[in-house]
């Protein structure tokens, strides 16, 4: 007996992309459901809580209100939430009104700092060589990385045929030799369907596929490519022989979350860290205050390691150039020196200061066509800094 239902079927309406060249969940008029909603719209997920809670008391700084930078950037129309935490205090604490403390948020690429907790444990381990090439841990790995040292890999030093390209056409898929976009990454993480006819591809299926494109990089400038966090993700497991799930798990319980730690999985089950991540406002700041304490977990048990987050923010990287050329790129996050700390696309952002052991989460959603202002980012990173600063 066959079944009639094929002709009838239809794509999932979310995750397919029409003339704007993005899905349902992503378009400017629906995105800010789509942030707080990803965890449900994906087409493959992953969910952990801590063991062992860390509880923020509530000592308020009215100061921290009263800043004309977090008025303006708090009352804004596209404005979510933010936290300011340390230690164990909750400082300050404000949502917009469709927003609240128990709402999961898209983190997007603050997801990434996940590596820098496994690299800060790998390397303590003595398990990698950040000076090795990607072909000495992955093999099979295409012309795009090769050549490529592990720390080129965390410091968004690769030049291949890939770009971070928001607006790049999806459709139809690259030919040999031709750049890929943003748009063939979201197939692999899941968060978009193929073009139809094409077959689905997971986050290291598209690592393999890049190619070298003939471009160096001498000046050291930061060419931000998400491929590369999934890429370093791959060669954390080859080299612990621990799937990255369980690595995933270690850090959740090391930040002691009160709420669920939602992340995106592609189409073979790889958790995925280029951008996959869901948290409340206080669990994202509970996610800033585990590297404020230099990746001690609160048990006291590392998931990251104090020393290499140090090295993180001592003036390496990559520079970053316009309105935040005050910052480099370093070991998967940013940092001036003094703070370490991500951004995501679309408005998040969150900064974290060992000496002053503070944290600062922040939840917004660009409604622009493709969600992208490296100025308003600027605004965004200048206001917690002035707030840790005066902590």
């Amino acid at each position: 007996m066959t079944s009639d239902l094929s002709p009838h079927l239809i794509r999932n309406p979310d995750l397919d992309v029409d003339h704007d060249n993005l899905g349902m969940w992503n378009r400017a008029h629906t995105r800010r459901h789509g942030f707080r909603n990803l965890h449900r719209l994906h087409r493959m997920g992953l969910t952990a809580r801590s063991s062992q809670v860390l509880p923020l008391r509530t000592r308020i700084e009215r100061w921290i209100g009263d800043l004309p930078e977090v008025r303006r950037l708090t009352g804004s129309t596209i404005f979510c939430g933010m936290v300011v935490a340390k230690g164990r205090d909750l400082l300050f604490e404000t949502y917009a009104d469709d927003f609240g403390p128990d709402m999961p948020h898209s983190i997007q690429s603050i997801t990434k700092t996940n590596l820098n907790l496994i690299y800060g444990r790998l390397l303590a381990d003595g398990l990698v060589d950040l000076e090795k090439p990607v072909e000495f841990y992955i093999p099979e790995i295409g012309s795009g990385y090769r050549g490529r040292t592990v720390q080129q890999v965390l410091d968004m030093n690769v030049m291949n045929n890939f770009d971070e390209d928001y607006a790049a056409p999806y459709d139809p898929p690259p030919a040999p030799g031709e750049r890929w976009g943003y748009g063939q990454e979201e197939v692999a993480m899941n968060w978009r369907l193929p073009p139809p006819g094409q077959a689905h591809y997971g986050v290291r299926d598209l690592a393999v596929r890049l190619e070298d494109d003939g471009t160096t990089n001498p000046d050291n400038i930061m060419h931000y490519k998400s491929a590369n966090t999934d890429l370093a993700g791959w060669i954390a497991e080859r080299v612990s022989g621990r799937d990255l799930k369980a690595w995933f798990i270690d850090n959740v319980e090391a930040a002691g979350l009160e709420g669920c730690f939602h992340i995106s999985l592609d189409k073979d089950f790889v958790p995925v860290f280029s951008g996959g991540g869901l948290l409340t406002t206080r669990d994202l700041a509970r996610w800033g205050l585990l590297f404020a304490r230099g990746g001690i977990g609160v048990d006291g048990t590392p998931a990251g390691d104090p020393a290499f987050i140090e090295t993180t923010r001592n003036n390496r990287g990559t520079f970053i150039i316009g309105p935040r050329s005050d910052q480099r790129y370093s070991n998967q996050m940013f940092t001036n020196g003094t703070w370490v700390g991500h951004g995501g696309y679309g408005g998040q952002f969150v900064m974290a200061d060992p000496d002053s052991q503070a944290a600062v989460s922040f939840y917004s959603v660009l409604e622009t066509s493709h969600a992208q202002d490296d100025t308003y980012l600027a605004e965004v990173i200048a206001m917690s800094q002035e707030i840790l600063a005066r902590l």
